[in-house]
């Protein structure tokens, strides 16, 4: 049987207001965010304009460990997370050095922006601590245990700690690099 004519006309259709979907408000032209020339900004900037250039930070990261040296320092990163003789962070550094507790602060160099760790290596030299700096944050918050990036970290001191060896052998080749 079919349905009288009339029902079907007097049925509302749904549709929606232009300016709605069903996932939120959509923004109108006039209410987009604008520069300061009053031109909307855009929406997905070039990649080329936000690749940093490596060789402004070269300068200020100093010294910074080759790979062998790089994969020894991860290794005893790693070791002294196990000991609980690590501090992750700029801050947890800090600390370490202000409180006299630090052996060798490792810093990353890929640090952006780099200014944020640079009032460590004047606190190691204040301090006389070894400081050195390895090429990827990523990798040494992995040798810490840490799912994210890490700038900076200290190992601390424990003299009845079975790495007390090891630390003494980097402290050793950080201080020659340093001459």
């Amino acid at each position: 049987m079919n349905p009288p004519k009339l029902l079907l006309q007097q049925l509302p259709t749904f549709r929606p207001h232009p300016t709605f979907n069903f996932f939120g408000r959509e923004p109108r032209a006039s209410k987009r965010a604008r520069n300061l020339t009053g031109e909307p900004f855009l929406q997905n900037p070039p990649t080329h304009l936000q690749q940093i250039n490596m060789s402004q930070n070269d300068s200020a990261a100093w010294p910074v460990a080759d790979a062998a040296l790089t994969q020894n320092i991860l290794d005893l990163v790693q070791q002294a997370s196990h000991y609980r003789q690590l501090k992750k962070g700029a801050n947890e550094a800090t600390k370490t050095l202000n409180r006299g507790v630090a052996e060798v602060v490792i810093l990353a160099a890929d640090t952006a922006p780099l200014a944020i760790l640079l009032h460590i290596p004047l606190l190691c030299e204040d301090k006389n601590v070894a400081y050195i700096y390895v090429p990827s944050k990523m990798a040494l918050g992995r040798a810490c245990g840490v799912s994210r990036a890490v700038i900076a970290a200290s190992i601390t001191t424990n003299e009845a700690s079975d790495l007390m060896g090891q630390i003494r052998a980097l402290k050793d080749k950080v201080e020659r690099l340093m001459i």
